[in-house]
């Protein structure tokens, strides 16, 4: 490729643009000093920034502009307007802002606006100490959250996991199926927790907190005060024994360890058992699929993911994986795996090399159970995230909140739900009394096909299906007392980000 057609193509901002290209509410695309440029107006005012999202570089001209905001349509992170600053996860970085004039009817792009300073918090009402109980997504945004907020204090992250934070939706989908690098799976360098003061503690258990004395207890007896604690310890795997298996060969996917050692046996393998059509198993079943591998998925259940999504996704998705090759045998479950062959409980038999096992996880709630906070199926939190301990907050997988959508108090096992929660609390530990009301969202992908889910259906009354899901464009709505308590899409982006809103705007 040569210089010249690397430069940007299209409208000169620099040069200027009559504002009348630029519709009320409407976005234009096009670059100045060499550098591609997005003009957002909302009302009278006019913001340039970046027009590619900060988390996997999604287009956010085809995004939705909310109360001074703008939304990617991918996976749903928020930027604002006027700062750039990525208040939502599950982007971190911010947009970069241009200064922006009108002039004679034209509008004009000046120079590249710098980052804003974060607000300083008073020393006198930060804490001097947080302890953060946890190294994946919900500990990792509440750290990020504190130095952006110019935290000062300091911040202890203690993980059992031998990497520091990673990616992990990118675990299951592109790094597996090896369409991506090692080097997009970490959330910030090695060298991003020193530079900014994060003590982070790896391959490192806390044994117990006591929260009468604000400390922590680690495995190997020593103790760390803190004076705000987050627990974040997430979930762990359900773990199977399948007769006749030697345990090397019955996997489970979570870590990056884990995804290192399924991808070194898919490297020396023909043939794969994957038990549970979860999202997990499915996701494995795709990537697995993308390395050349024949995969059997085996689960008990009559449609994979009926469920979550309903029975028309379910079919979408099974016709969508058998047409990639994958053999599903539903209905039964794995009577024995031994000397490499796999026997069902229905009498059906294959050959395979390995097994993954993804039939859901549980939270690990027992640092919070030991220290007698409140238990419900996770750690109880009021709306501010905060435990019965009032100096000890939980986010992520743990976390059992009060959701204002369907009133009751629920509990989400979602990456970006996690990121989300750790970043409020971290304002929380800092006294801003914001409420967690994010709608919950999440998105799996499935060859080339990705379905972004927004809301939290536990059940429904009904199943609005639009367009064509097997022609992969369409959606589903969950509803419960003909509201919407969730929606499902297929390359219908627009819909779910303004599903999102609705759901937020009836909170």
């Amino acid at each position: 490729m040569t210089e010249e057609s690397d430069k940007p193509t299209g409208l000169d901002f620099a040069e200027g643009v009559a504002l009348g290209a630029l519709a009320e509410d409407g976005m234009l695309l096009g670059h100045a000093g060499g550098e591609e440029i997005l003009l957002v107006r909302k009302g009278a005012e006019i913001f340039a920034i970046s027009p590619h999202c900060t988390h996997y570089h999604g287009p956010l001209a085809e995004g939705l502009v909310v109360d001074g905001t703008i939304r990617c349509p991918w996976h749903h992170a928020c930027f604002d307007l006027r700062s750039g600053e990525a208040v939502r996860a599950p982007a971190f970085d911010p947009l970069a802002c241009w200064k922006v004039e009108q002039r004679d009817g034209r509008i004009f792009v000046g120079e590249k606006l710098p980052k804003p300073k974060a607000k300083a918090r008073g020393a006198d009402k930060a804490p001097k100490r947080v302890l953060i109980a946890g190294g994946g997504a919900a500990g990792f945004a509440a750290s990020e959250m504190l130095r952006r907020l110019d935290y000062q204090g300091d911040i202890v992250m203690v993980s059992e996991d031998a990497a520091p934070p990673v990616d992990r939706p990118n675990l299951s989908k592109d790094y597996l199926a090896g369409s991506a690098p090692e080097e997009w799976v970490p959330l910030r360098p090695d060298s991003y927790y020193a530079d900014n003061g994060i003590a982070l503690r790896l391959g490192t258990r806390i044994g117990a907190i006591h929260p009468r004395e604000r400390e922590a207890t680690l495995a190997d007896g020593s103790t760390l005060p803190y004076d705000r604690l987050l627990l974040a310890t997430g979930a762990e795997p359900v773990r199977l024994e399948l007769a006749g298996a030697a345990p090397a060969n019955v996997l489970t996917l979570r870590s990056l360890a884990d995804c290192r050692q399924v991808i070194a046996r898919a490297q020396a393998a023909q043939c794969v058992l994957v038990v549970g059509a979860s999202f997990i198993g499915l996701e494995v079943a795709a990537a697995l699929r993308a390395r050349g591998l024949d995969v059997h998925v085996v689960a008990p259940e009559a449609r994979p993911l009926e469920r979550v999504m309903g029975p028309q996704l379910g079919d979408v998705i099974r016709a969508l994986h058998e047409d990639k090759g994958v053999r599903f045998h539903l209905g039964t479950t794995v009577g024995s795996f031994e000397a490499g062959r796999a026997v069902l409980e229905d009498g059906a038999s294959f050959e395979a090399d390995f097994a993954v096992v993804g039939v859901g996880v549980r939270p690990r709630v027992q640092l919070a159970e030991d220290a007698g906070l409140a238990l419900d199926r996770g750690v109880m939190v009021n709306k501010y995230l905060q435990t019965s301990a009032p100096d000890i907050y939980a986010a992520g997988d743990i976390a059992r909140w009060p959701d204002p959508q369907s009133k009751a108090a629920i509990r989400v096992e979602h990456w970006v739900v996690a990121t989300r929660q750790g970043q409020t609390a971290a304002r929380n530990m800092l006294g801003a009394g914001e409420e967690f009301s994010a709608v919950p969202f999440f998105w799996s992908q499935h060859y080339d096909m990705s379905i972004n889910y927004v809301g939290h259906a536990e059940r429904w009354d009904a199943l609005a299906v639009e367009g064509d899901l097997m022609a992969k464009d369409g959606l589903v709505r969950f509803r419960q007392g003909g509201k919407d308590m969730a929606v499902a899409s297929l390359f219908r982006d627009q819909d779910s980000l303004q599903a999102e809103v609705a759901m937020e705007r009836r909170a």
